[in-house]
């Protein structure tokens, strides 16, 4: 069976390994003229380490990536709202890990590279259009010296991301993005390790501005500092809709001056940032198909989602294995991609939508509205451990990732020893 996959960004070159795992050796068509370890940090949960190691590359992605041990929620001020643990530490059978997106993407062309041969990635090549009918699909192509050309295939499977050519003609209406208002500054920092060396920090009032902080890269470039990666989301007066934009921390700088952590300064973290990139916050309406005879869309192009509670890159490494599993247990193509559609489409639509409002970060929002923004005197008067339990674990089971425990009754959540409920280390001044 001939495969074309357009675009190969993570989830386009995860999906050639599935694929030549079971027989098959699809050809990527890439626009860009060359793959650079380009962007930020992205968090890889256990059902996603999950999916790298089925491919066998679980050794590799270790050595670059940092093992996530907890998780902590912190309002404006740096009291601690809530904490878990993550991965293994709270009994899952895989971990979660944090990882640098480019280091990610190069990981995964190595290993196409390797096992399909250098022909398998043709560079330089954009997707303008296909047309599809009952015997294959076909790919009309630009290339980098203005020439033109047709790759005929069986299957195309568009993994072009969230601004998906192939997506755009499949489903005219829908091409355009939802720009939430919300502009993302994301950089990272080269920096002393912060409380476990492996903690990611959820803080703020997202009424004002929310931020989250944690390190993907131990001994960066033999300093002996983590790379640390913080995204900050704030409402702006305007945000193009471009994911290129440089920006300064000078806009954010004074969302948290009242934020202050007894183990990191977020001042000095951000007026440290190596390099700051302005996204905007978008993603797309839920799509009723995915499928357009035999061409079917995967990953971001499928279900772009806000970049919350670490589910994006992760959901189309299951689509990946997903799709390449049908493609080999069916004669016919078309039913297969429509039995793929079938498994993946209604449970990844409900998490875009969940995202959409927040997902478990949302804990931060109801602490703000129940406290009229100001320090709290003792957490378990404004949020009980019982409720944010109940709040995390029904997310944690949406992406299909059931918290260990939680069912039988046990508390999978808690406050740190050292968590502040009186005193806090916060000024108003």
């Amino acid at each position: 069976m001939d495969i074309a996959i357009v675009g190969a960004g993570p989830g386009g070159l995860i999906t050639a390994l599935q694929l030549h795992k079971r027989g098959l050796s699809p050809r990527i068509y890439e626009s860009v003229p060359e793959l650079r370890p380009l962007g930020v940090g992205v968090d890889i949960k256990p059902y996603g380490v999950q999916e790298l190691e089925d491919i066998d590359l679980r050794e590799e992605f270790d050595s670059i990536s940092v093992d996530a041990k907890e998780s902590l929620f912190f309002n404006h001020f740096g009291q601690e709202i809530y904490a878990e643990l993550c991965g293994t530490h709270m009994g899952y059978l895989y971990p979660q890990r944090f990882v640098h997106r480019g280091y990610l993407q190069m990981m995964l062309y190595r290993a196409v590279i390797d096992r399909l041969g250098s022909d398998s990635v043709v560079l330089g090549a954009r997707t303008v259009s296909y047309d599809s009918d009952d015997t294959g699909a076909t790919l009309h192509l630009q290339h980098r010296d203005g020439s033109t050309s047709e790759v005929h295939a069986d299957v195309v499977i568009a993994a072009d991301g969230i601004k998906s050519t192939v997506r755009r003609q499949m489903h005219p209406e829908s091409a355009d993005p939802k720009y939430s208002g919300i502009t993302m500054w994301r950089g990272t920092t080269v920096m002393e390790p912060f409380k476990t060396g492996g903690t990611i920090l959820h803080i703020g009032d997202p009424r004002i501005a929310s931020m989250i902080v944690y390190p993907i890269a131990d001994d960066f470039e033999g300093t002996g500092e983590t790379l640390v990666n913080w995204v900050v989301e704030a409402t702006r007066d305007e945000s193009v809709e471009d994911w290129n934009q440089h920006g300064t921390v000078d806009e954010i700088l004074p969302l948290f001056e009242h934020t202050k952590l007894p183990f990191l300064d977020v001042q000095e973290m951000l007026r440290n940032a190596h390099e700051v990139l302005l996204f905007p916050l978008i993603d797309h309406d839920p799509l009723d198909s995915w499928v357009d005879g035999r061409v079917v869309l995967l990953g971001d192009a499928a279900h772009a989602m806000y970049p919350r509670g670490g589910n994006g890159v992760c959901q189309a490494f299951v689509d990946a294995r997903i799709v390449a599993e049908r493609l080999t247990e069916s004669d016919d193509p078309a039913e297969a991609l429509r039995a793929y559609e079938a498994e993946r489409l209604g449970p990844v639509n409900r998490l875009v939508m969940a995202n959409r409002g927040e997902a478990y970060e949302v804990i931060r929002r109801m602490v703000a509205e129940r406290t009229e923004g100001k320090p709290f005197e003792d957490i378990e008067q404004v949020l009980p451990l019982a409720e944010a339990d109940a709040i995390f674990s029904k997310y944690h089971a949406l992406v299909g990732m059931p918290r260990p425990g939680f069912e039988a009754g046990e508390a999978t959540g808690f406050r740190s020893s050292d968590a502040t409920t009186s005193g806090a280390p916060w000024s108003r001044a």
